[in-house]
């Protein structure tokens, strides 16, 4: 981690004891101006979007209160819990996919479950009817999660990522 600024050297720590597991540090990839604007956003009382419940209970939403920020979860039924859930509902119901599509605040997206949630944000940043100030895309799976990543890590939106089929909502909340 010596190449690492100290504020990335903290996240990444968080996230190996996140997941218990020192090998994650060479997954994670960050854009140049991921924590600039993390911090920007932020400190402004942005509009945080998360894909299911899980990961909106496990944000540290104390701080968010304090920032001023807002939490609102997109595919919003507390009986998900699962990426495949989440995938289902996600492709099932059409509202949630406009719901993603009308969501165009200055905010914060936190994927954590659904690859095709992300993949949805990718295609929405890439024909401009979306600008997110931060991305934290880490769904996790086997499928399409490694695609959806790599395809956030080329539409340049700053991001935070673990490349491969790593991930999930407690490290996507922890970042």
């Amino acid at each position: 981690l010596s190449n690492r600024s100290e504020i990335e050297v903290d996240l990444i720590s968080k996230l190996v004891l996140a997941c218990g597991d020192v090998s994650l540090v060479s997954f994670v990839r960050l854009s140049t101006d991921a924590i600039a604007s993390a911090r920007q956003t932020l400190k402004s009382g942005c509009q945080i979007l998360v894909d299911i419940p899980t990961v909106t209970a496990a944000l540290d939403n104390t701080r968010l209160v304090h920032l001023g920020c807002r939490v609102e979860t997109l595919i919003d039924n507390p009986h998900i819990t699962t990426a495949t859930e989440a995938e289902k509902a996600f492709w099932q119901h059409q509202q949630w996919r406009d719901k993603l599509r009308n969501f165009n605040y200055k905010s914060v997206l936190v994927i954590g479950y659904a690859p095709s949630v992300l993949l949805s944000i990718c295609e929405a940043v890439e024909s401009r009817e979306i600008q997110p100030e931060l991305v934290i895309g880490m769904p996790i799976g086997f499928s399409h999660a490694p695609a959806a990543k790599r395809k956030l890590m080329q539409i340049g939106v700053p991001f935070i990522t673990i490349e491969g089929t790593l991930g999930g909502g407690l490290l996507a909340a922890t970042a």
